[in-house]
């Protein structure tokens, strides 16, 4: 591990997940659900393998859905930049894993804008629906209680990504 936080965060992640698993092993705590929030450009695969290479998180916890917010006005530039071979596009990325993408700002682009953008993510991800949004009003329907992920469309992706060994790469610059 580098000290990444994409890297740290899955043991961090685990100990948090089974304290409340715990909790509600004991009956001290009753949970609907637990929605994690990865702020910026992180990698979602490591938050994702948390569930799947844990035994007690696999046990207590199913991963319901990723849904990641793309910024209409600035999408494009992110996806397209240039990385250090081996490092990951975390827009790429992010995009690729997506169960649901909520494409926000739309009020700050074009109408052509838009459908170029959503031409880009599709092309990305053709699977997950595009959910347009400003200031990231949508249904909570839309959001929670999913059951959108799919190990096995993430498996054919992504065929290491449940190999933890070795992790990945980043852009230090």
């Amino acid at each position: 591990m580098n000290g990444c936080i994409c890297c740290t965060v899955r043991q961090d992640l685990i100990v948090v997940l089974e304290k409340l698993a715990k909790r509600v092993k004991a009956g001290t705590l009753k949970l609907d659900g637990v929605i994690i929030e990865t702020t910026g450009m992180a990698d979602p695969a490591p938050v994702a393998q948390t569930f799947f290479v844990d035994d007690m998180v696999k046990a207590s916890f199913k991963l319901d859905g990723i849904v990641t917010l793309v910024d209409a006005k600035h999408v494009e530039q992110h996806l397209d930049e240039e990385k250090p071979e081996g490092a990951e596009n975390e827009a790429v990325e992010q995009v690729a894993f997506a169960d649901r993408i909520l494409l926000n700002k739309t009020d700050l682009v074009s109408e052509e804008d838009l459908l170029r953008v959503e031409k880009r993510l599709k092309s990305i991800n053709s699977q997950a629906p595009v959910q347009r949004c400003t200031k990231a009003e949508v249904s909570p329907d839309w959001v929670l209680d999913i059951g959108a992920f799919d190990l096995k469309r993430v498996i054919e992706m992504d065929p290491e990504f449940l190999n933890t060994e070795g992790e990945h790469e980043h852009d230090n610059s």
